[in-house]
């Protein structure tokens, strides 16, 4: 079953009764209720809102990401449960035990799904594309050649213009890619948990102050869906806009979008699933090959 996000940005006091969560306005005084088993998404942007401890144990035992914004409004730490798999510590163990070259060829299958979703953004916005296709033939196990840095070089100039820069802080559409990146960060580091699996321990990153290496591995291919999500905005408002409540809700949408993933049309978040659950059993050594989803 597809799991519903909550988005709390007004003064709200969460609570738990019969497992559902329920959701007081302080202002309005008015009362909703949702069963915590139909939740995968709780983002707590507001800094006005408290939430009960048994609400928490709650929706940590249901594997909800738990997500909470800074003064900004920006999505700055994330709740999840690292005790939810039936077999956590095999899983653990195999996680940690995983060849060098093992980790090598799942970043290539990373590299190359990444690349190639992003050809297909640029093709399907009517841009030139089969430069940057080309670079997913050329990665090696590892990616030495760094064919990722190369592609990523031409596709976004290509995307947004000659004269954008990816960067963090960089001008607009920069704030709406992070935003939507860091949903989705989320959403993978909830479905590796879900699928037994540690996210700090990365294929390929490994910044020991990071403690989402897996996600940011596993995210990879699927960015480019955000990146199709944000240039329709952008394209609609191409001059500098500041992130509205509006926007945020539609990044949030990402989760539910429809991708194309192991010859079957899923929901994003359902997709998830399986990417992390062929990952653990490539750990487990049952299968040599990760499913990631396609750009249609």
């Amino acid at each position: 079953m597809l799991k519903r996000t909550l988005y709390f940005t007004n003064p709200y006091r969460l609570s738990l009764k019969y497992n559902q969560l329920i959701a007081l306005n302080k202002t309005t005084e008015e009362e909703q209720s949702v069963p915590v088993e139909d939740i995968g998404f709780v983002v707590l942007e507001s800094m006005q809102i408290s939430i009960s401890l048994p609400l928490i144990e709650a929706l940590v035992n249901n594997n909800v990401a738990v997500v909470f914004c800074d003064s900004k409004h920006m999505p700055q730490s994330l709740l999840l449960n690292l005790d939810g798999h039936t077999t956590q510590s095999e899983v653990f163990r195999n996680q940690i035990n995983a060849s060098v070259p093992l980790k090598k060829n799942l970043w290539k299958q990373t590299i190359e799904a990444k690349i190639r979703n992003q050809a297909k953004l640029l093709k399907l916005f009517d841009k030139k594309s089969f430069d940057v296709l080309g670079f997913a033939k050329e990665v090696k196990s590892g990616d030495p050649g760094n064919r990722e840095g190369a592609a990523a070089r031409i596709y976004w100039t290509r995307l947004f213009g000659e004269g954008f820069i990816r960067d963090r802080y960089g001008d607009y559409p920069n704030g709406l890619l992070n935003y939507g990146y860091i949903v989705l960060r989320a959403a993978v580091a909830r479905s590796l948990v879900g699928s037994g699996l540690l996210p700090t321990l990365g294929i390929h990153h490994r910044n020991k102050y990071n403690a989402y290496c897996l996600a940011d591995d596993i995210m990879e291919p699927y960015r480019q869906f955000v990146d199709r999500m944000v240039y329709k905005l952008y394209r609609a408002e191409p001059e500098y806009a500041i992130l509205e409540k509006e926007q945020k809700v539609g990044l949030l949408r990402i989760l539910t979008e429809d991708v194309f993933i192991d010859n079957l049309r899923r929901p994003l978040m359902i997709a998830l699933s399986i990417t992390t659950a062929s990952l653990a059993k490539c750990f487990a050594g049952e299968s040599r090959s990760i499913k990631y989803p396609e750009l249609e």
